[in-house]
């Protein structure tokens, strides 16, 4: 499967978590470990509470297709 987005890098960037991003959004860690790993992608609701959660720009949590 290709990586269509990069919450993991930018998990790493900040010092943070999947457990952390997982308790924030009230989801199972395993679910967040799926979406980190690109096995699993969150809906567009979720993807925007991961970036106001990371205090980014939605943009940076998807993949470029360029």
């Amino acid at each position: 499967m290709d990586n269509l987005n990069r919450i993991k890098v930018c998990l790493v960037e900040r010092n943070l978590s999947g457990k952390w991003l997982a308790e924030k959004l009230g989801k199972s860690a395993c679910t967040v470990s799926k979406w980190c790993s690109n096995n699993l992608q969150p809906d567009l609701k979720t993807l925007n509470a991961i970036a106001r959660l990371l205090d980014i720009d939605i943009h940076e949590l998807i993949t470029s297709s360029k």
